[in-house]
């Protein structure tokens, strides 16, 4: 099943997506990624990066997850940026890539900045990107 609510904090509009952890479920977490971020006025280009590096973040996610897991992804809309943290519950033992890794260095390409946390059978990963020209 696939949840979405929207509510406003003091200065972000926050949107929450939780879908199962299955592959064929990803599409709905990039569409969302590039209507927001059409909703930034991000360029095309822009866009597609960011499409791209929320794919790459949930395949991460998801060869760490739990059998029927959700993967929780919480976009944070600001002025001049998109904040999509995406976590997931883990398998005991659960290692991400390392940073040097091919998966993080196309991450750290395609956003403002890219960070993970594994911590509590929780695996989280959370993209910044800043639209071209802001401050």
């Amino acid at each position: 099943m696939t949840h979405a609510t929207t509510g406003p904090t003091t200065e972000d509009d926050v949107v929450l997506l939780t879908v199962p952890a299955d592959g064929g479920y990803l599409g709905v977490l990039r569409t969302a990624t590039a209507g927001l971020a059409a909703r930034l006025h991000f360029a095309l280009d822009e866009i597609e990066d960011l499409r791209i590096a929320v794919d790459e973040a949930c395949a991460m996610l998801l060869a760490v997850a739990v059998p029927s897991a959700e993967v929780e992804c919480q976009f944070t809309v600001t002025d001049d940026a998109l904040t999509v943290r995406v976590t997931v519950p883990t398998v005991a033992g659960a290692r991400l890539p390392a940073e040097s890794s091919f998966a993080w260095k196309v991450l750290t390409a395609l956003t403002t900045s890219a960070s993970a946390t594994l911590a509590d059978g929780r695996a989280t990963i959370a993209l910044l990107t800043r639209r071209a020209g802001a401050a």
